[in-house]
């Protein structure tokens, strides 16, 4: 029987926008953006809910808009999460075989797994992503199960990702009351890596960050596995605010001129003279001095990335040979891309997605790269559920204890 395609629903609820990504998978393994609904957020605060109903009302608003854009009657996501109280850490379970087993058998490798995953976390979190990275039989590395192989200590080693439980409930209460159904919760920045690497990049070595309204996330692949994630409560808006304190301009204002106007690149050349906002009658409306302006975009920015450096494992940098990727709206800004090499010095890149098709033109935007990253990550998650289990067992397996 021939494999039918299967629509699969991403939900970003940022700080600047609430995001529904439809995305058809076909038989071939393709995908296909059917539709995006999307509205300005409200009542969202550091990618975390502030005020319910305000919330709400924008994902209600946001389906409404993906169900129309795509023909699709929409009845379950896959939820993109993030606040800076969701940490990833690794950890490494070890197992000794007992005496006269010297063959290592799939429930040596499960032991080792489960050592792995309990990470001590505070009382309040729980668990949102326990992946494997690799086994080591007697201290030698593996990519995959050692199960069949001679050895006498077997070793999961893992990237468990946690965060307050309550904050991650009222997410998925916030879903459930429009309403639909939770298929999975995802980290973002897991799930924007899903869009933004490919195989190649991942053993490289590649960083992704994600720069939206009011959080930075970030995740570290090295030598094909994930080795750091997290997430700083530091992004855009907070740009945005600097330029109305420094220059009394409206909140509103501020973001028109940073957006239009601004440059990070720190050339000279782009701080000459004043930026400008004019009216409908071609008036100036607001004028700011360039350097004012670039310098105080450049400096958050510059902070942020640093943020971001100082939360990498010891020598990361040096190992990322697949370069930088960035996503996120505020990844738009000119000359960002400059002053990301100026702090990494590696190359920089803006991610895109050539392989996915679709009738909507901005699937490409990299500030959509998370919800579109969610579809990749639901295909995956089910390309694994239709596979019979094997030694290596699934590669993203989530435990979850408020069940769906």
């Amino acid at each position: 029987m021939a494999r039918r395609t299967k629509i699969h629903v991403g939900l970003e609820i940022g700080t600047s926008k609430t995001c529904m990504v439809v995305g058809e998978v076909k038989a071939d393994s393709a995908v296909k953006i059917l539709g995006i609904g999307e509205t300005k957020s409200a009542g969202i605060r550091k990618g975390e809910i502030g005020d319910f109903s305000q919330a709400r009302a924008c994902l209600k608003d946001a389906l409404a808009k993906a169900e129309d854009a795509s023909d699709v009657e929409i009845g379950s996501v896959f939820l993109a999460v993030t606040g800076s109280h969701i940490q990833g850490v690794n950890h490494r379970g070890t197992f000794r075989l007992p005496d006269g087993e010297p063959v290592v058998a799939p429930e040596h490798v499960e032991e080792a797994r489960t050592i792995a995953r309990e990470v001590p976390i505070p009382a309040e979190h729980v668990y949102l992503h326990p992946i494997i990275r690799n086994y080591w039989l007697d201290g030698l590395e593996h990519s995959t199960s050692p199960v069949g192989l001679y050895g006498k200590t077997v070793e999961a080693d893992f990237h468990v990702v946690h965060g307050i439980g309550t904050r991650i409930q009222n997410s998925i209460k916030l879903v459930r009351e429009v309403p639909l159904e939770v298929d999975d919760i995802v980290f973002s920045p897991i799930a924007t890596a899903q869009m933004a690497l490919d195989r190649e990049q991942r053993e490289r070595g590649a960083l992704v960050i994600d720069i939206g309204g009011g959080t930075t996330d970030y995740a570290l692949y090295l030598n094909g596995v994930i080795t750091a994630s997290g997430c700083i409560p530091v992004g855009g808006d907070h740009i945005t605010n600097d330029i109305h304190l420094v220059t009394g301009l409206p909140f509103s204002k501020a973001e028109q001129l940073k957006v239009t106007e601004g440059d990070a690149s720190g050339d000279p050349a782009r701080s000459v003279g004043n930026a400008r906002l004019t009216d409908d009658r071609g008036y100036a409306e607001v004028e700011v001095s360039r350097a004012v302006l670039n310098e105080i975009i450049r400096q958050r920015l510059e902070e942020t990335l640093g943020l971001v450096v100082q939360r990498l494992p010891e020598g990361a940098l040096g190992a990322l040979n697949g370069g930088v990727f960035l996503t996120g709206g505020t990844c738009l800004l000119k000359g960002f891309d400059k002053l990301a090499f100026e702090v990494f010095g590696r190359d920089i890149y803006r991610a895109e997605t050539p392989e996915i098709s679709g009738v909507h033109s901005n699937f490409k935007d990299p500030r959509y790269a998370t919800a579109i990253g969610l579809i990749r990550y639901a295909q995956i998650l089910e390309t694994e559920r239709a596979t019979p289990p094997g030694p290596v067992g699934r590669l993203f397996r989530m435990f979850w204890p408020f069940g769906r």
